[in-house]
This record gives C-alpha cells, sequence and structure tokens, in this order.
C-alpha cells in the first residue's frame, strides 16, 4: 500500500511540445450508471492487458478532527473479507492471473486498482465492486491491522526525518484547511480508532455516486459498458457527506519552526500558500506555477541549483515541488540541505534563497529559459503517460478532484501558452512572506 507517487525525466525533450501537440488523444469515451458511478474508459490496444481503477472521493482532508487516518486505515481492510471472499483470497485469486494490485490514499482519494489480461476484466469489476460495497469490517481482523499501521507510521514518519519535518511544517502551512491532517493519521488517533469508526467512514463515502471506475487498455467501450452495469449497476446510491475544498488563507502571515534532529547537516525548507487547477482563479496561473516551480530547482539548469548550489559554499542540494493536482489550495515547496561546515548560516541561506525568488519578481525569465522549462515538464508529463497505470492516473486523478478527464489531453497545449510575463507575475503574486512557512532543521548540539 503506498501514499506518494514519483516522476521521471527522460532525454531528447527538445522537441516535445511540438511532438505531444501533434498526437492525436486516443480514444476515450465517459458513461454515468444509473446508481451514479461515472465510468472513463480509453482505448489502448498495444497490449492485451488492461488496468481497472476504482477511485473513491474520500482521503485525509475529508477526515474531522479526533478521527484522522480512517480513510486509509479502510483502505487497508477492505481485503479482509466481504461477501464473496475471505481474508486475502481475492488477493490470491489476482495473483494466479498475474495481475498486478495494490491501493493508495492521499489527502483527496483512496484508489484501488489491478491490471491483468483484458480477458479478465470481470473479475477486476467483480472484486472492485465487491470491496465498495459488502466489506466485512471485523473487530477480530481489525485490531491486529490497526497495529500494523501503526507500526508503518513508526517507520515512515516518525523515525523518518524528512518525513517527519515535512508533517509538521505542513501542520502550520495549512492553518485553515484540512490538508494538515497526515493521511496516515496521527498516532494519538490510531491509536482510539475503533470498528464503529471505520464502519461509519465506510457507510458514508463508499457509494457508487462518490466514485469512478477507469478503464485503460484493450477494451471495447460497449463491452466495458455492459460488465460495469452487470457488476456495479445493482449498488445502492446514498448521500455523501458535502466537503468543500479545502481552501487556505490569502494572507496567513509568515509562520516558522525549528527542529533539531540527528542529522549531519541543516537542512532549510520554504512552503508558500498557492492555488491548484482546481481553485487557481484560472488554469493559466496553475500552470505558470508548475513552470516556476522548474524554474527554481526543479532541474539541473534551474536557478537555484546553478546560482547557490553550484557556486555558493552553504547548499549541497536544492530541490523543489508544486503539487497542481489538488482538490484545494497547494503549496510550492522550496528544500534545500546546508554544507556541514556552515551549521550557524541558516539564516543566511535563507537571504540567499529570497535573492533568487526576488530576482524572478523583478525580471521576468527570458523565452529560452522558459521554453526549457516548459520542455523538462511536458517531458514528465508525456512520458508518464507511457503505461496503462500512468493513463489512468491522470484521468482518476483529474475527475476525482472535480476537473474534467478531458483537460488531460489539453495539458500541453495549455503549458505552451504560458509567457515569461505569467512567471513573473505568479511569483509576485505567491512567493511572498504573507503566504510563507518555513522549517530549519538543526543537527542536535549533542551530535558528531
Amino acid at each position: 500500500m503506498n501514499i506518494s507517487s514519483s516522476t521521471f525525466m527522460l532525454p531528447f525533450i527538445a522537441c516535445l511540445p511540438l511532438m505531444a501537440s501533434a498526437a492525436a488523444p486516443p480514444a476515450t469515451q465517459d458513461f454515468v450508471l444509473d446508481n451514479g458511478l461515472k465510468v472513463v474508459v480509453r482505448e489502448d490496444h498495444r497490449s492485451p492487458i488492461v488496468t481497472a481503477q476504482l477511485w473513491i472521493k474520500t482521503g485525509s482532508s475529508h477526515e474531522p478532527p479526533g478521527q484522522s487516518g480512517l480513510s486509509h486505515a479502510l483502505e487497508h481492510m477492505v481485503y479482509k473479507g466481504s461477501s464473496k471472499a475471505c481474508a486475502g483470497e481475492f488477493m490470491t485469486v489476482l495473483d494466479k492471473l498475474g495481475a498486478s494490485h495494490n491501493a493508495s490514499t492521499s489527502a483527496d482519494y483512496t484508489v484501488f486498482y489491478q491490471t491483468l489480461p483484458s480477458s479478465r476484466t470481470g473479475v477486476a469489476f467483480e472484486i472492485l465492486a465487491d470491496l465498495m460495497s459488502t466489506a466485512e469490517l471485523n473487530e477480530q481482523d481489525f485490531t491486529p491491522e490497526l497495529k500494523v499501521i501503526q507500526e508503518e507510521r513508526r517507520m515512515r514518519v516518525d523515525d523518518e526525518i524528512t518525513a517527519s519535518v515535512h508533517e509538521r511544517l505542513n501542520s502550520i502551512a495549512y492553518p485553515a484547511s484540512s490538508y494538515r491532517t497526515p493521511t496516515i493519521g496521527w498516532m494519538h488517533d490510531l491509536q482510539r480508532m475503533n470498528t464503529v469508526q471505520l464502519q461509519q467512514w465506510y457507510q458514508a463515502w463508499y457509494s457508487p455516486d462518490n466514485a469512478t471506475l477507469v478503464v485503460v487498455g484493450d477494451v471495447a467501450p460497449e463491452r466495458i459498458k455492459a460488465l460495469a452495469q452487470q457488476y456495479f449497476g445493482h449498488l445502492e446510491q446514498r448521500a455523501t457527506p458535502v466537503t468543500p475544498a479545502p481552501v487556505e488563507l490569502a494572507s496567513a502571515g509568515e509562520r516558522s519552526l525549528t527542529l533539531h534532529a540527528p542529522i549531519a547537516s541543516p537542512r532549510l525548507i520554504m512552503s508558500f500558500n498557492a492555488p491548484s487547477l482546481a481553485t487557481a482563479p484560472d488554469r493559466r496561473t496553475a500552470h505558470a506555477l508548475r513552470l516556476l516551480d522548474m524554474l527554481l530547482a526543479g532541474s539541473s539548469s534551474a536557478r537555484i541549483k546553478q546560482q547557490l548550489q553550484r557556486s555558493d559554499t552553504i547548499f549541497t542540494e536544492a530541490d523543489s515541488e508544486y503539487d497542481a493536482f489538488k482538490r484545494g489550495d497547494s503549496l510550492l515547496t522550496i528544500t534545500t540541505q546546508l554544507n556541514p561546515d556552515k551549521l550557524n548560516d541558516a539564516d543566511e541561506a535563507l537571504v540567499r534563497l529570497w535573492q533568487v525568488i526576488e530576482s524572478l519578481k523583478s525580471k521576468a525569465p527570458e523565452p529560452a529559459e522558459l521554453e526549457r522549462a516548459k520542455n523538462l515538464v511536458i517531458a514528465n508529463t508525456v512520458y508518464a503517460q507511457d503505461d496503462l497505470e500512468g493513463q489512468a492516473d491522470t484521468l482518476g486523478l483529474l475527475e476525482t478532484i472535480g476537473l474534467d478527464w478531458r483537460l488531460a489531453d489539453r495539458d500541453t497545449d495549455e503549458l505552451n501558452t504560458v509567457t515569461p510575463l505569467d512567471i513573473q507575475q505568479v511569483a509576485k503574486t505567491y512567493l511572498t512572506r504573507e503566504r510563507l512557512s518555513t522549517a530549519k532543521i538543526l543537527p542536535e548540539k549533542n551530535n558528531g
């Protein structure tokens, strides 16, 4: 069970915008069953394989205070037995078919996916329909599984410095929204979680009208429609809670925290509140933020890496991240590591980073610099669509955060419309101290 994803870059990207723009989008259709389940079908006949993904519109950002971790715990539990299978039986069936299968939870969604021979699509549908409707959430199964989740938290968060710092930074970077809630849950909430809460969460959110079924592969849309009706059509539609998108304060004020940890080098993280594709005043703003992220520290030619990491003795590592694909407001985050010999220079490092940021505000980037950033962002996007699961991820994510899946086919063209002045404007608007949260992680004084 995973909670994150990664991206990658490939060479020969200079001509990608033209290549990507010229390529016709794959044949894709959607339809909605009478019970509200939306189904998106994309044909890809390169191999006799299909991936089926069931996206449930619930994650940690939907969870009320005191009940963090419910969505992730439920993801663990739905395979523990149902009306059609005992615990682990569905996994055995899929393994015998040579299928790959997994699930993940985020702030905005829980997704279950299976990739298997397209001739066995009905098997995937039967399993997915059963887990979303008749899961048996028993105390005898939940008690040991909850201990597994608690240990997962200890290993992945409590004992992992980077994850622990980001969790604490999120708690101040999102002062007005539920994105501060960790997906895996706070430990004190996990220690008091019970099956009654779990069953209530299941009944509240696992309804067909709160889900999207995404199918990509060697399939015929009419056949998928028939199978979807056969396996999902009988599921009862239920009213689901209404949860507004997590929107942040426009000017929350500068926030900061300082932590001491058993590390050799100081680290400095800056997070700026910024909109996503779903909350930006227009999509062009979010695309400009994606490119600004790349210009700052998203590649070897980015400004922070060129001006600071390579030419400055303070920095040894630098990176940046911006997630445009959220149902609520997002963050643009710059993460750096300092030279071990500069243990007292965290404040000076912050000054240097602000100098790079201010340079983007005072002067728009040159067209050639922006073009390189576009090529890199588009490369990541295009090559992520090479496999069936990558395509399904994009379609399902867009639908789940409240956007149309058709935006996936417009992404390259919309990125290419962003101008240097757009970059300068979003830097002026969103990279401000009023939107900034800073984390300084310093070596423990008795370390080394």
